[in-house]
């Protein structure tokens, strides 16, 4: 059993960060104290909780300690723990289902209906902290070939990347649309790229994040998002559209161009939360035969097989990561995220702070 005092982050609302002393906390019956490696900034988190706590249901800020893209080695077994041990490398899926209902039997935490399902960062305790108390069934083997950043970025923004791609489907056969080019955009790039996608096309109208993309050659083109950017695409792709479009940004009109960019019989991911969407049915959607897709984070199982392929393709998800910060500096971390002139932030322990 550990002892002592630890530091920890909490989000008060009004874009500020609480950085408190808390004692180490004790797991219980089949769960594990993890110390903290990295643990990034999700733009979920910025949007509903650090501004301003507005989030509801499964967003719904309980007053926790933040973060819920945490990743770590474990360092005490609780009474019952099967798998994993003190000394494993562990990614945290970062929502804890009930485990019983049929989403939870699917793998699919994230969509437990059950009033136990409890979110690391949300409504238990999360990653801004120095050791953070997990339940086993809510980890994922992090591989020795994989940092404790790469691993942080699966835990949420990657792993919702893959379940949409997953959804639609890519292959060479594909030229794909981005709309949205925040860290979730630019993932999205990424496993398209390793996925054989032959056209790359990055939609953005942040200048800062337009140049990011660039400066990564993460896409062929990256195109500034206005009222003509749907023609731009066409002609990019000999006045057809698209085959697949992801739009990560939730923003109506990035939603609009994604599905008005995509050729006929193409398919839509929507990934990013938040905000509307107005198109008209008929020419946009029916008349063309488009599908389209909602996407909700992923599965453990399809989490588990992301970091197989991870390694597979030895691509490296921290690479974009543009920033990094210790415990003691979490509040500049926050506030740089919400500023947007970043790509991932990552606030980091021990070895992955250097």
């Amino acid at each position: 059993m550990m002892d002592g005092m630890m530091k920890a982050a909490y989000l008060p609302g009004n874009s500020t960060v609480d950085l408190r002393e808390i004692p180490i906390p004790t797991p219980g019956y089949g769960q594990v104290l993890v110390k903290m490696k990295a643990s990034t900034i999700c733009g979920s988190d910025i949007r509903a909780i650090y501004r301003e706590h507005t989030g509801k249901g499964p967003e719904g800020y309980q007053n926790k300690v933040a973060g819920h893209e945490p990743c770590g080695q474990v360092v005490e077994e609780g009474p019952g723990v099967r798998r994993f041990k003190a000394g494993s490398r562990v990614i945290v899926y970062h929502i804890s289902g009930c485990g019983l209902c049929h989403d939870c039997r699917m793998g699919y935490q994230i969509s437990c209906s059950s009033p136990l399902r409890a979110a690391y960062g949300w409504q238990r305790d999360g990653g801004m902290e120095e050791y953070v108390v997990c339940d086993e069934k809510d980890l994922i083997e992090l591989p020795d070939e994989l940092t404790y950043t790469d691993g942080a970025q699966v835990a949420c923004g990657f792993g919702t990347v893959y379940e949409g791609i997953e959804k639609i489907g890519i292959s060479g056969n594909d030229a794909v649309l981005v709309t949205g080019l925040g860290p979730v955009g630019l993932a999205t790039l990424m496993l398209a790229r390793k996925l054989g996608a032959n056209k790359l096309i990055g939609v953005e109208n942040n200048p800062y994040r337009l140049e990011l993309a660039k400066k990564m050659n993460l896409a062929d083109v990256v195109l500034d998002s206005n009222e003509n950017t749907v023609d731009e695409i066409l002609a990019l792709t000999g006045g057809q559209g698209v085959e697949r479009a992801i739009d990560t940004s939730g923003a109506d009109p990035a939603r609009q161009i994604a599905i008005r960019a995509t050729r006929a019989w193409g398919r839509i991911a929507l990934v990013g939360e938040g905000g509307t969407v107005h198109f008209n049915p008929s020419p946009d959607m029916l008349h063309g035969q488009k599908t389209v897709y909602g996407s909700w984070v992923t599965s453990l199982a399809r989490m588990e097989t992301l970091v197989e392929e991870l390694v597979r393709w030895n691509l490296h998800p921290e690479e974009l990561v543009t920033n990094r910060f210790s415990i003691d500096d979490v509040s500049k971390a926050y506030e740089l995220m919400d500023e947007g002139k970043c790509g991932k932030v990552a606030i980091c322990f021990d070895e992955e702070l250097r």
